[in-house]
């Protein structure tokens, strides 16, 4: 074990150059799935080490429910021993297990609320709610998944930019973004150095449903508009949504990627690239991650099975 334990913790920092990148240089669709993908392995390897720090840095603390075979010379040697770094292990394993805790109550309750609040509405696929404040967003589960807007906000586009937002928001229902959207927020939660993915997965989640709107009402320039439009007179949405389903994100950017040429979709990018090093630096960070949470817990594996045979 050793230090390998420790690394899966820092090792997060390797996609940062990558979650920088990726918003200029990567489709948004390839953004969204290849971050949350690094994100959701970096949090499960550091979680996994910190708690494997956590038991054998605590396995000879008075009232420790370990067997009584961890006490040997012998498995003290094998196992690295440090008090204090188990000992602060253990509020820090409780504050990531009480933080992704809260935010799977958060998203459950919300859920669950936005549902109760369209009862008596038609079951249709898109809920029109009669309030004066302008809002939409996409509302996944129960027997449908429907699209949520208000009066407001559809007295303030045109007929052109509403079929631009509900294709958006559609987009959003049918690629399940709410999904990639919990899950690097359980991420981030796990590791706090996981935060810049989590910024750079909201962020191209919105452009990924943009780009589709645009394919769908063949006009890059009326999802602007209807982008845009929607930002000037929208205050938020009154209650939380869906793992921030209803974030615009940075607005100016969006408007001005769909002012531009339609994203290109690009294979796995050379080393001699910026994005192609930060990339392939992510994936080694990653890589090593999981090689030495692995190692870390089948060598605790071994040794508690030694020394507590059956």
């Amino acid at each position: 074990m050793g230090v390998f334990v420790f690394l899966p913790l820092v090792l997060p920092l390797t996609a940062w150059p990558i979650a920088r990148l990726a918003e200029h240089h990567l489709h948004p669709r390839t953004a969204t799935r290849m971050l949350t993908a690094l994100a959701v392995a970096m949090a499960l390897c550091s979680t996994v080490c910190l708690a494997l720090v956590m038991v054998v840095g605590t396995a000879q603390l008075p009232g420790n429910p370990l067997p009584d075979g961890w006490s040997d010379p012998e498995v003290r040697a094998a196992v690295p021993y440090d008090e204090v770094a188990g000992k602060t292990a253990i509020p820090a394993l409780g504050a990531v297990l009480l933080a992704c805790g809260r935010v799977l109550w958060r998203h459950g309750r919300v859920r669950r609320r936005s549902h109760r609040a369209l009862v008596g509405l038609p079951d249709t696929a898109v809920a029109v709610l009669p309030d004066d404040v302008p809002y939409a967003y996409a509302l996944p589960g129960g027997r449908r998944d429907r699209v949520v807007v208000t009066t407001a906000l559809l007295g303030c586009l045109e007929s052109a930019e509403r079929r631009a937002l509900f294709a958006h928001e559609r987009a959003h229902l049918a690629h399940r973004h709410h999904r990639f959207l919990l899950a690097v927020q359980l991420a981030s939660r796990a590791n706090p150095f996981l935060r810049p993915l989590r910024t750079t997965v909201t962020y191209a989640a919105e452009r990924w449903a943009d780009e589709e709107a645009a394919r769908t009402v063949k006009s890059r320039r009326v999802v602007a508009q209807a982008i845009g439009k929607a930002a000037l007179v929208s205050r938020g949405v009154p209650v939380p949504t869906l793992a921030g389903m209803a974030a615009p994100g940075p607005v100016p950017r969006r408007v001005a990627a769909l002012l531009g040429p339609a994203p290109v979709t690009r294979g796995w990018s050379s080393v001699s690239t910026s994005v192609g090093w930060a990339a392939w630096a992510a994936a080694a960070g990653t890589a090593v991650s999981a090689t030495a949470s692995a190692n870390s817990a089948v060598t605790m594996y071994f040794i508690l099975n030694s020394a507590t045979p059956l």
